[in-house]
């Protein structure tokens, strides 16, 4: 009878190990995705991307049907994926996640429909047009307890990741005293933007200003994560318009200065530089650290008598160079955004307050006192 019980006790433990070991060799099951809005330029991030298994598309929201179906064929889609009815795509799939590809304007009415879904969403920089619009979204990720992300191509660059490390982890810098930050372009026009990217891109409402905001929010972003959310003490800007033919209602190149207790930023964002550029400058009082693009870098402190140069691999330093990958290991608790995160809302929140401000300077030519 002892040898009977033994033996039923063997196989029931058995089976429970069999079946553990099964569960864990599953492979994670793909997330439900879908696509809100395709006007973005940055729309071939999600749609060319290779299949990595992690997330299955089921469906894409756009009301311009012709650029849907051109952009079915393009990237091999199955035309019956699209909707022209946002809240009705949502309702019909069930996705667990959407992804925005729209104008900045209408990040709002994305959040809005996925929030009380209990949908998470990531949207393409900034997060918002204004603060009126950011709090209401972060309202909503926190009543629904959604993720809320915001992408940024800086987010990837290896070199960004090392900055990080050197200065928060290393104090390769020390004190932090000083930051310029560059981004832009020769102008979305000049290198030959969609039209209906540049339709939205363009305008003062949908993208909330031209290169001040499209080329703004990395700077603000990047110090506020370099200072782990220390709220700026004022922010001055000032904006030009250098090519009104081309621009008219926009300006197209701005300075930003954001002041910090014991430190600085200078953002410099413009659709006039010569060539692509995003790079930045930290100084501290102890040392230097320069990025010339996303894999190279220049690295001096006192010690050393010159520059050094490095080149920087993803393998190297802990940097997603995928966004969607990312994403995807938030929604399946691999990962957690850390406080003031590139990625997270404490940040980015803050960024659209920077962006708020900068606009108010540069409209009056005061320099803006941000209030606790």
């Amino acid at each position: 009878m002892e040898t009977k019980r033994n033996f039923k006790l063997f196989f029931l433990l058995l089976a429970g190990f069999i079946s553990i070991q099964a569960a864990s060799a599953d492979p994670q099951k793909p997330i439900r995705l879908a696509v809100a809005g395709m006007t973005h330029g940055h729309i071939s991030f999600i749609l060319g991307r290779p299949n990595k298994g992690d997330f299955d598309l089921v469906g894409v929201f756009e009301t311009n049907l012709v650029l849907a179906n051109q952009l079915s064929e393009k990237y091999n889609f199955p035309a019956n994926l699209i909707y022209t009815n946002l809240e009705k795509m949502l309702d019909e799939l069930k996705p667990e996640a959407v992804v925005a590809f729209g104008s900045i304007f209408d990040h709002l009415a994305v959040v809005e429909a996925c929030a009380p879904r209990g949908i998470h969403v990531m949207v393409e920089k900034p997060l918002a047009v204004n603060m009126k619009h950011a709090h209401r979204m972060a309202e909503l990720a926190k009543k629904y307890n959604i993720q809320l992300l915001t992408d940024y191509e800086t987010s990837w660059y290896p070199t960004t990741a090392k900055s990080f490390q050197l200065v928060n982890d290393e104090h390769f810098v020390g004190t932090l005293r000083k930051v310029v930050i560059h981004d832009g372009h020769q102008g979305p026009v000049e290198i030959g933007c969609a039209p209906v990217f540049l339709d939205w891109l363009t305008d003062p409402v949908l993208n909330g200003g031209g290169a001040i905001v499209d080329f703004g929010c990395y700077g603000a972003n990047l110090m506020t994560a370099l200072t782990k959310g220390e709220k700026p003490v004022s922010v001055t800007a000032v904006t030009r318009r250098f090519k009104p033919e081309i621009y008219p209602k926009v300006d197209d190149d701005a300075t930003i200065i954001v002041t910090y207790t014991e430190s600085q930023c200078i953002i410099q964002a413009s659709w006039n530089w010569p060539f692509s550029r995003k790079d930045m400058e930290i100084y501290g009082d102890k040392g230097s650290i320069i990025t010339v693009d996303k894999n190279d870098m220049r690295i001096r402190d006192k010690a050393m008598k010159a520059e050094k140069t490095e080149h920087v691999t993803a393998s190297e330093v802990a940097v997603y160079e995928d966004p969607f990958t990312y994403f995807a290991d938030v929604l399946n608790k691999k990962i957690k955004i850390p406080a003031y995160g590139l990625y997270s809302l404490e940040n980015n929140i803050q960024v659209v307050q920077i962006l708020d401000a900068a606009r108010e300077s540069a409209r009056t030519g005061k320099t803006v006192v941000l209030k606790d």
